[in-house]
């Protein structure tokens, strides 16, 4: 910040600090120089100020003015105006920097601009957005006078502007008392939103309203300034140690009291039954002012309410059900890039809710006097997080497409399970790199989110069941998953949570007004008791899933049949990768080369068409080895599968080959218009593992050309053979038509070979195709090829050395191929002769 405020300085005109000396500073000056600065003008002369002629000078600046220079005016103009002349300009200033919330205007670009590409622009726009930057004591000084901007409705998330639009006020409290209904006439619904809540709307939102501007070099988002930019947010208001900073003044000599946020005129209700912290920590104080730190923490639960909302709240709990069937029409797709920020927000979240103090974080603390910051590490993430999240997961589970980049998707799920890594604490590590022990402290976050550890992991088997596991990629994933559920203690701690949420369902009087109503099954008089923990297992389950939700236990039958149907894949997998892998070696190092020539084997099925290129090198097929190897393990572990069960399902699928050596046909059902695939089916031909033989059956005249083949000159020699065909097609069929050893000639040149050998494409019964017979025609296509005109350029280089031109060795080359053809045309009518 010392930057921005030192080139600020630099910029600053000896008349703006006391009106007394306008006019004699203006004449040092001379008139050019003075309305270089209209804006400067227009603040030693406020009585001559339109309402919009600084508004109108910064936009001509954002045109006329490079980008460094800019930011210089901005924070001087940030510091020396007061907040009535300021307040006309931040709607501007916000969507000039985060872009238009349609996506048109695309602003600074935060989420492309990196240090590295672009480290001066980078540098100014990081100090100038910085939570303790120009923009911020921005926030604050309009947040002190009680501003107000309106927030168009359209643009929020689908749930909450369909809850608004319907006169239904959301659940979170960050709507509350806030919706502004237009007056006769008017179009749309605004939110009057106080200057913090409004920059971090625009802030939220311009991760999913924006598209970034294409570069040509990659960008990762973990180095962007938008990302980093989050994490700083994160740090400054959700602190790990000690206390929110206090907002800085934007004064040079002295702070301002931190800005209060707007009393609401009905009840600040929080998710759930409770009251906002804020709220609720400020109704039992006798004054306001008696503990400044009720003052920030509206800050930390705006920001967190802010991204929660923004980034997770685009599926509503009604949408998640209709979302259950196949045909649901997805309205919000999020990007790999929101997936990586929202990891970042709950990794910072475990962290800040770890934060607390051991004798703070015992269920004792609720009944002592604690701070609203203490009380809100507490209630954060299953207040304000869980049931959004988990159904955001849910989406992209059951959405997002088979392909690596769901790992994204995965990493964000598998770091909400495990805050243990980000507990200040470090748990010893185990000998010979085991994995940590799970400690006992954390099974009340396992039970109390039991659907994110069994629900999700049923939809990620259902997902893994369908991938390519011979992609190291995929391997990979499947890998970490299965080595995150064997950490030591923690399959103990889930099963614990599933027993806790299967016992019998009893009626608890004096709480069946809170979250759901339970019955009991059984008629005995004196109903056994029911734990707290148990309540909160099924509180949990039932507030998100319903009452009439079909729990499938993770360690029931139906899930373990799954997980061995995931080990008999992985089997396959091992097999299908180490085939490859000897497939690479037996192929020569310039097999391709020569199959481009037309001398290796042109047959498209020879490779593995559905795995990627890149991943079928040595080094891949054995981290793909490595990773199924170990993930199979874990799953061993897991769900203490035995060797034998391993060995029965790997052979009831079979062997990939039969008898001869020749794949068999993959799994299918023969139908009434031929076969038809089965799942098993579907997934032996995705991995390589069984394909159908595919040959070309049409004329060969027309068949594509090959890669090995002049695409103009194929083309030009099939209409030179076409219009020879058309002038002489009945001389050629007189002549193949003679019985004697010209006939035989010709025929040999001039005639396919007998389709009689041929099948249908479909293999059931193995019919042979009753293909018409073709009239003799004379085809050149054979002079297209790489490998024919190799041929004859090495032919003529060799006559050259030998002292013989090109005619005689066009005359020594058509006399050779007569030899060889009268030699073919004699073995052939021969081979007739004994077929016969």
């Amino acid at each position: 910040m010392t930057t921005l405020r030192r080139r600020a300085a630099e910029w600053r005109l000896p008349f703006l600090r006391s009106s007394r000396s306008v006019l004699p500073a203006l004449q040092w000056f001379p008139k050019a120089a003075v309305c270089d600065f209209p804006w400067e003008t227009a603040m030693a002369f406020p009585h001559l100020q339109q309402p919009s002629f600084l508004l109108a000078s910064l936009k001509a600046d954002a045109v006329n003015k490079p980008f460094a220079q800019r930011c210089q005016d901005l924070v001087k103009v940030i510091e020396d105006f007061p907040a009535k002349e300021l307040h006309a300009i931040f709607p501007w200033l916000v969507e000039s920097i985060f872009g238009s919330l349609d996506g048109v205007l695309v602003g600074w670009n935060l989420r492309c601009l990196q240090g590295r590409v672009n480290p001066v622009e980078y540098s100014i726009a990081m100090e100038f957005l910085d939570p303790s930057g120009p923009m911020m004591k921005l926030v604050y000084k309009l947040q002190a006078e009680d501003y107000n901007f309106d927030f168009p409705v359209s643009y929020l998330p689908g749930p909450v502007k369909a809850s608004i639009q319907e006169n239904v006020l959301p659940d979170s409290p960050l709507y509350h008392n806030k919706v502004q209904f237009p007056p006769t006439g008017g179009l749309g619904l605004n939110l009057a939103l106080n200057p913090f809540e409004y920059y971090m709307f625009f802030f939220a939102l311009s991760l999913i309203s924006q598209k970034p501007m294409p570069t040509p070099l990659h960008v990762r988002t973990s180095d962007c300034a938008y990302f980093i930019l989050v994490d700083r947010y994160l740090s400054w208001f959700l602190p790990t140690e000690g206390s929110v900073p206090p907002p800085l003044s934007s004064s040079p000599g002295g702070s301002s009291p931190s800005p209060a946020p707007r009393t609401p005129a009905m009840p600040f209700a929080s998710y759930g039954l409770h009251t906002s912290l804020l709220k609720r920590h400020i109704s039992h104080q006798t004054s306001v002012n008696a503990d400044p730190a009720s003052h920030e923490i509206w800050r930390s639960e705006t920001l967190l309410q802010v991204f929660v909302e923004m980034w997770l709240h685009h599926y509503s709990l009604e949408m998640y059900q209709k979302m259950q069937s196949p045909h649901a029409k997805e309205s919000f797709t999020p990007t790999e890039e929101h997936v990586l920020v929202v990891r970042l927000l709950l990794k910072h979240l475990h962290a800040f809710a770890n934060s607390l103090k051991p004798d703070q974080a015992s269920p004792s603390a609720h009944s002592h006097a604690t701070s609203p910051l203490e009380e809100f590490k507490r209630a954060a993430v299953p207040r304000f997080v869980q049931q959004k999240l988990y159904v955001f997961l849910q989406h992209c589970f059951g959405h997002w497409p088979l392909d690596a980049s769901f790992r994204a998707v995965l990493e964000m799920w598998l770091s909400y399970l495990q805050p243990w890594r980000y507990a200040p604490e470090k748990q010893a590590q185990g000998s010979d790199s085991q994995p940590r022990c799970v400690s006992e402290k954390w099974a009340p976050f396992i039970q109390e989110n039991l659907l994110m550890y069994t629900k999700l992991f049923v939809s990620f088997l259902n997902r893994a069941l369908r991938t390519d596991l011979v992609s190291p990629k995929n391997a990979l994933m499947v890998f970490r998953v299965a080595k995150v559920f064997a950490q030591p203690n923690l399959t103990e701690m889930i099963q614990k949570g599933e027993q806790l949420f299967l016992e019998p369902e009893l009626i608890i009087p004096h709480r069946q007004h809170r979250l759901f109503t339970v019955t009991s099954s059984f008629l005995s008089p004196w109903p056994p008791v029911v734990t707290d923990a148990s309540f909160k297992v099924k509180s949990h389950v039932y507030s998100l899933e319903g009452q009439d939700c079909k729990y499938t236990p993770m360690f029931g039958p139906e899930v373990r049949n799954l997980v061995l149907r995931l080990a008999q894949l992985i089997t396959q997998a091992k097999q299908t990768a180490k085939s490859i892998s000897d497939q690479c070696v037996e192929s020569p190092a310039g097999s391709s080369f020569l199959s481009w020539l037309g001398f290796g084997p042109t047959d498209p099925n020879s490779s593995y068409p559905a795995n990627d290129p890149d991943e079928m090198g040595q080094d891949s097929v054995r981290k793909t080895d490595e990773y199924l190897e170990k993930a199979l393990e874990y799953l061993r572990q897991i769900f203490r599968l035995s060797d034998a069960q391993l060995t029965q399902l790997t052979l009831a699928l079979g062997n990939a080959r039969d008898e001869n050596g020749k794949q068999q046909l993959p799994d299918c059902i023969v139908g009434e218009e031929g076969l038809i695939l089965t799942p098993l089916g579907r997934y032996q031909i995705i991995n390589g593992l069984r394909r159908f033989e595919i040959e070309y059956q049409g004329d060969l005249e027309l068949q594509p050309i090959r890669s090995y083949e002049i695409t103009s000159l194929v083309r030009a020699l099939f209409r030179l053979s076409s219009a020879i065909n058309r002038r002489f097609a009945g001389q050629m069929a007189a002549l193949c038509s003679r019985n004697d050893f010209l006939g035989s000639f010709c025929r040999y040149h001039l005639t396919e070979p007998a389709l009689s050998n041929r099948h249908l494409l479909s293999p059931v019964g193995r019919r042979q195709a009753a293909t018409p017979a073709r009239a003799p025609r004379l085809s050149l296509r054979f002079l297209g090829s790489y490998r024919t005109l190799l041929l004859l350029l090495m032919a003529f280089f060799v006559a050259s050395l030998f002292c013989i031109g090109p005619l005689p060795c066009s005359l020594l080359l058509v006399l050779g191929y007569l030899f060889y053809a009268v030699a073919m045309t004699l073995l052939t009518e021969r081979g007739k002769l004994h077929q016969l």
